[in-house]
Formats: C-alpha cells, sequence, structure tokens
C-alpha cells in the first residue's frame, strides 16, 4: 500500500475515533446525567449512575486523544498540498482538543463534587455542567474553523471530489456563524442546529472516503519521493 494511502487511512481511522468518542461522550452519556433547570436532579444522577458518569469523562478525554492524532495525521497527509493550511487544519484542531480537555476537567470535578460534597454540592455540579456546555458552544467555532483549511486542501490537491472540499468549507462558514448564532439570538437555536448539518455530512463523507478510498490514484503520481534516510559510512 502507498505510504499516501496508508496516512490517509490511519486519518480517516483516527477521525472515526473523534466521531465515536464524541457521539458516546456528548450525544449519549451526558443527556442521562444532566438534567437542565433541575441541579438536584443533575446530582442525584450523578450520584447513582457514577459509573456511567466516569466513562463519560473517559469519553471526552478519549476525544482529547482522537482529535489530536486526526489533527497532526491531517498536516501530514496535506502539508505537501498547502503547507499554510495544513498548518491550520493541525492547530484549529488542537483548539477543538484543548476545549475537551477543560470540559473532561469540568465533568471529572463534578463527579468528585457528587462523591464529596462541597457547599451547595447540587448547584455547583450544575455550573460544572454548564459550564462545560458552553465550553462545547463556544469552541463550534473552532470546529468550524478547522474544516475551512480542510475543505481548501481537498479542492487544491485534486485528490478528493471537489464537491466534498466545497461541503467542508460550507459547512466550516456555517458551523462558525452557528455559534454566534446561537448567542445573539438564542430562539433562533433550531437554524443555529441547521447551519451545522452540512458540516456533519462533509465531516461523515471525508471518515468513509478516507477510510475506503484514501486518496485518488493520481495523488500518488503527485506525491513528492520519500527522503532515502541517511547512513553513516564506515570510514
Amino acid at each position: 500500500m502507498p505510504a499516501l494511502t496508508r496516512t490517509a487511512r490511519m486519518t480517516g481511522l483516527f477521525y472515526l475515533g473523534l466521531a465515536i468518542t464524541g457521539l458516546l461522550g456528548y450525544l449519549i452519556v451526558r443527556p442521562q446525567l444532566f438534567a437542565a433547570g433541575d441541579p438536584n436532579a443533575t446530582l442525584a444522577n450523578l450520584v447513582a449512575h457514577e459509573s456511567l458518569a466516569r466513562a463519560g469523562v473517559a469519553f471526552e478525554l478519549g476525544m482529547v486523544v482522537t482529535q489530536t492524532l486526526t489533527a497532526a495525521w491531517f498536516y501530514r497527509l496535506f502539508r505537501t498540498v498547502d503547507s499554510f493550511a495544513s498548518i491550520g487544519i493541525a492547530a484549529f484542531g488542537l483548539v477543538n482538543a484543548i476545549v475537551g480537555l477543560v470540559s473532561a476537567a469540568m465533568l471529572s470535578t463534578a463527579v468528585d463534587i457528587a462523591g464529596d460534597p462541597v457547599g451547595d454540592a447540587a448547584a455547583n455540579v450544575q455550573v460544572l455542567y454548564l459550564v462545560s456546555g458552553n465550553l462545547w458552544g463556544v469552541g463550534a467555532l473552532f470546529f468550524g474553523l478547522w474544516l475551512i483549511p480542510m475543505g481548501w486542501c481537498v479542492l487544491r490537491s485534486g485528490w478528493m471530489p471537489r464537491a466534498l472540499g466545497w461541503i467542508l468549507v460550507g459547512g466550516g462558514v456555517g458551523y462558525v456563524l452557528s455559534a454566534f448564532l446561537l448567542y445573539l439570538v438564542p430562539e433562533a437555536q433550531t437554524v443555529a442546529e441547521a447551519l451545522t448539518y452540512p458540516a456533519s455530512i462533509g465531516e461523515f463523507w471525508m471518515v468513509g472516503y478516507l477510510l475506503v478510498r484514501g486518496v485518488r490514484q493520481q495523488a500518488h503520481d503527485q506525491a513528492p519521493p520519500a527522503v532515502p534516510t541517511p547512513t553513516l559510512i564506515a570510514s
């Protein structure tokens, strides 16, 4: 298997891990624990389902690991296409990882307070979950920003369908706009969510393409030759 295809498929594997850990942690575990507007219920859920709460923290940590690796491998994949854009993918992706790391610390602290109450435990736990949720809300800026250079690299390289590149760019812009709309016009939450749909389509398409196809055959002809490893010549 050509080196470029291996890199593409490893990138897709890490990206799939990011999608799975994000789905399990934020969309499945979190709703079972956090009760909006009812701090006592949130605290009771954490006490009754401590193992699930700790699994939620683990999923967020898993998201941090897979996001970091995905960002690094996207840089490795596209660095010969556009070094500036590939650095942008890596940098914006690492900011996403930092958001997840801080959120995981918040959720871990909530679990600790539920087990060993400090002050008004219900209020403290609720605030920690609210801050965690808002971290993901404002973090939508960088979830969108990292898709824009990703789409640009797809368009510039020609290694993947051009439609995928445009969807990633448009989806990235939509994600950024959704973050502003969500906080400026809270009543427009449905519209803000709709703005993120193209990004989701583009990301799942990208994951599938990387895993199944890797890159188009023409990419192997365009890729620069590997730099030979220097050897020491005995005198």
